[in-house]
């Protein structure tokens, strides 16, 4: 069996990759703010590093996948932390953890968004995909929160899709999932916002399958793009989200 490494396996989707990956037979090592095998605050560069410094000790012999799912929610203030945990936090840990990867030629999977699709502040997208961490900042405290964390999944996208080639020349498979709404303890404050709430309804009832999903449902199209039966899947983006994206842009493929 393997050994995967994750970032937000606490909770919520990452809770549920994590449980899948254990039924399997693997073993997980858990990278969270608390409640983890290695706690580390990935908002800040000190958090960033001393998570890949003992992910590098723990997984020594290499790792058969990775997974950044760390992530916080458009209800987050200020808004700047949307950017630092779920763009620059994230890009930290995969390139942490990518010589791991390359040593057992696994794969590594990002959690993005079908909010990635849905609107963004091109300037906010920009910076970000620039690596000006503090302008980006400013940027994005300048925004509201959903601009904040769709521009954030975004640029994080974006990203996979440019750097999927030399991560696969060495040997490492790069992709992502782009979850739709999904019951999560993350979606919960945003459902109850007084300001997001009534939107969130009517989004859930316009999910062309008519049920939100679950972590579940994300953990097992995870799980399949980490696994070798998605060997030949390389810089892909897995919608996950009951058909809301095909719905929302139908003529754009």
């Amino acid at each position: 069996m393997g050994m995967y490494a994750m970032t937000g396996g606490a909770t919520g989707i990452g809770a549920a990759i994590k449980a899948q990956l254990l039924s399997e037979g693997h073993e997980v090592i858990v990278i969270d703010i608390k409640d983890a095998d290695i706690e580390a605050d990935l908002s800040s560069r000190e958090g960033r590093e001393l998570s890949n410094t003992e992910l590098a000790k723990r997984a020594e012999a290499g790792l058969d996948g990775f997974i950044a799912c760390a992530g916080v929610g458009s209800h987050i203030n200020p808004p700047s932390l949307i950017a630092r945990i779920n763009y620059f936090g994230a890009i930290a840990s995969i390139e942490g953890a990518r010589d791991l990867v390359a040593k057992k030629k696994g794969a590594m999977l990002i959690v993005s968004s079908t909010s990635a699709m849905l609107g963004h502040n091109a300037e906010l997208v920009a910076l970000l995909e620039q690596g000006d961490e503090t302008a980006a900042c400013e940027a994005a405290d300048a925004l509201d929160g959903h601009s904040a964390y769709a521009g954030g999944k975004l640029a994080l996208t974006r990203w996979m899709r440019l750097q999927c080639v030399e991560y696969a020349k060495n040997g490492v498979r790069l992709n992502a999932i782009a979850p739709g709404y999904t019951e999560t303890p993350l979606t919960a404050p945003i459902a109850n916002h007084p300001d997001y709430g009534a939107a969130i309804s009517q989004y859930k009832a316009s999910i062309p399958v008519g049920f939100a999903g679950t972590p579940e449902d994300q953990a097992s199209a995870a799980c399949f793009l980490l696994s070798p039966q998605a060997r030949y899947i390389c810089g892909s983006v897995l919608f996950v989200d009951g058909g809301s994206d095909a719905m929302a842009r139908r003529a754009e493929f």
